[in-house]
């Protein structure tokens, strides 16, 4: 993978994690049709070291997967337009990765509980029964990190550089 040319404003591993953890969407880039990339925007649940997304059973999304297993997906966690200044204040994460459809049952139930309980905690009564009516219509999509890379804006950068000397 690349390294970030600027190096400076890289966020540290623990906080690109952190990032993941609380974001609530991201979108996922997949090698598409025609050798176009497919974008699309998913909701998520990182977890035990991974990225899972819930999906369909058909579509333009599975067919990427099958065919390349390949995948990013960027996650922006703050975007604050500062006008006067021409630029903008953000914090985002891009995670590279390998891309698979789980096949293991106990993974696949694991990662969809995990989903449900980061979206709808106080719903899950309910959850665990659409998980169990809806078990053979959808598929849990994992991407397995290879570089997870986060950036923060210059004037944040320097935010932080000015608290660690206070």
């Amino acid at each position: 993978m690349r390294e970030m040319r600027r190096k400076n404003q890289q966020l540290p591993i623990d906080e690109s994690i952190e990032i993941l953890e609380k974001s609530s969407s991201g979108v996922l880039a997949v090698s598409g049709d025609g050798g176009y990339p497919y974008a699309v925007p998913m909701s998520y649940v990182w977890f035990d070291g991974k990225i899972y997304f819930h999906s369909a059973t058909q579509g333009h999304k599975v067919d990427a997967v099958r065919s390349c297993d390949k995948a990013s997906f960027c996650i922006i966690s703050e975007d604050e337009v500062v006008a006067e200044t021409f630029s903008t204040n953000y914090k985002s994460v891009i995670v590279f990765g390998k891309v698979s459809i789980v096949e293991d049952a106990a993974e696949k139930r694991a990662a969809i509980e995990a989903l449900a309980k980061k979206y709808s905690i106080e719903h899950m009564a309910k959850g665990y029964e659409e998980i169990n009516t809806e078990w053979d219509r959808f598929y849990m999509i994992a991407l397995t990190p290879e570089h997870i890379s986060g950036k923060e804006a210059r004037a944040l950068m320097m935010q932080r550089k000015k608290a660690k000397t206070e």
